[in-house]
């Protein structure tokens, strides 16, 4: 995946104003319902299921348990995220809406803007700010969850991106089965070796529009952010910055006639898919992918990739920065994160039960209770991670290495069009432009896209 999140509503028909105040006021009982973007049996199911059956008989109780009288109904739906978005928005536009929503962590810059989320102190007040879970959850992490200073929603979850790499044909090139390259010279040094052994794709980054999102977040950004540079920085866009220039360069050294990767299947329509099922098949060496690829297409029993010697053949290690130190914050290694939030509207006339609802959601019991079974992910809490993730190396791994020290999109309104643009770049290098002219066309589009050349640095 790339960051998208499950949309999840609470409404509260205190919204609708049922003469109650936070605390009941006149009436005895304190009803929400809570929508979320699943249904049992189709999409999203097991979070239906989740909401269903533990959520509000739980959280019911403990509210019951305060001398409170709370209800809540849970609403189905299953439909696209993007719909589900525009109807949030118009609900919130209108000063209606749910109680409690979750949205894609991209999102939360446009809502902000737009003025449909405000900071979570402001709408509920200390209880935000004194929430014991913020204590579990690493800064980088609660980064997504802040913009311009300020917390607007608690993180739900988050990912991370890896360079995964096929033990089977790294022992055929005589590499090492404990790889973990330090500059991006050793991952094209590891490239030529595989070439050399007769590997079809020694090397797979993401590049191109056919690709869409995975080309940002599993290629261009990691890149950037390996080179020493941000998409956006103190209020400005990058444009055709020097480490902009050295990200696309390395496509240019994968993809410009080295042999070390396929500029083909960049282009194709299914082409992230078919990397996976090369990848599986022993035709990759080497793809910088995000956790999903080990969670959801490289396992054994479920994948859309199934890869039967998964836990033995493949490794996975550190993106490095282009050179030690050289990287964001001066950091030897980087990643690029999506993830979801969930905040509470500020129209609600329940905020305080609102919030407690949300922060339910993310107690230790209840992250356990959602990821159970098949359903195992990297939750926002480090206490729980260490229990859940016990048997899942690969998602530690990523859990205590690569989330303290990734980084994420900027959450503004503009950025689905600038990630485009971006992909386009990665397109015109691979076709064959130089990536100053690439760097140099993009910094344009740029230009166009986020009011003029005023708004961007280069």
């Amino acid at each position: 995946m790339t960051g998208a999140a499950v949309v999840v509503v609470v409404s509260g028909l205190g919204l609708a104003g049922c003469g109650q105040s936070s605390d009941g006021g006149s009436g005895d009982t304190i009803e929400l319902t809570i929508a979320q973007n699943s249904i049992s049996g189709g999409k999203n199911a097991a979070g239906a299921d989740y909401i269903t059956n533990w959520v509000i008989p739980q959280f019911e109780a403990a509210e019951k348990a305060k001398g409170k009288n709370v209800k809540v109904k849970f609403v189905p739906s299953g439909v696209d995220d993007e719909q589900y978005k525009t109807k949030l928005s118009l609900d919130l536009k209108s000063g209606k809406g749910a109680d409690v929503f979750d949205l894609d962590g991209i999102w939360a810059g446009e809502f902000a803007e737009a003025g449909y989320i405000k900071p979570l102190s402001d709408v509920v007040g200390a209880d935000a700010d004194s929430w014991d879970g913020w204590a579990q959850i690493p800064q980088s992490v609660q980064g997504l969850a802040t913009y311009n200073g300020k917390k607007y929603a608690l993180p739900i979850g988050t990912d991370g991106r890896v360079l995964y790499f096929n033990k089977t044909l790294f022992q055929k090139a005589g590499l090492p089965a404990d790889w973990q390259p330090k500059s991006w010279q050793e991952i094209l040094d590891a490239g030529a070796k595989l070439k050399a052994a007769g590997v079809p794709v020694p090397i797979q980054i993401n590049a191109g529009t056919a690709m869409g999102e995975a080309t940002t977040m599993q290629g261009v950004l990691p890149l950037l952010a390996g080179a020493g540079g941000q998409l956006m920085q103190d209020g400005k866009w990058t444009g055709a910055s020097q480490p902009l220039k050295d990200a696309l360069g390395f496509y240019q050294k994968i993809y410009g006639g080295s042999g070390l990767g396929d500029p083909k299947l960049q282009q194709e329509a299914k082409g992230r898919d078919k990397s996976f099922q090369q990848f599986a098949g022993n035709e990759i060496g080497i793809l910088m992918e995000s956790d999903y690829l080990w969670r959801g297409v490289l396992n054994p029993a479920t994948g859309v990739a199934k890869m039967a010697d998964r836990d033995q053949s493949v490794g996975y290690a550190l993106i490095p920065a282009e050179e030690p130190g050289k990287g964001i914050n001066g950091q030897d290694f980087v990643s690029m994160s999506g993830g979801g939030l969930r905040t509470v509207n500020p129209n609600s006339k329940h905020p305080k039960e609102a919030f407690e609802l949300a922060a339910f959601t993310l107690s230790p019991d209840g992250l356990k209770e959602e990821t159970k079974n098949d359903n195992v992910r990297i939750t926002p809490r480090a206490d729980v991670n260490k229990e859940i993730l016990s048997t899942e190396p690969v998602l530690t791994y990523i859990s205590d290495k690569v989330v303290p020290l990734t980084a994420f999109r900027p959450p503004v309104a503009a950025y689905t069009q600038v990630s485009v643009a971006l992909q386009e770049a990665t397109a015109d290098v691979v076709g064959g432009k130089s990536p100053d002219q690439a760097a140099a066309d993009y910094q344009s589009k740029l230009e166009g896209i986020v009011g003029g050349a005023g708004n961007v640095a280069s």
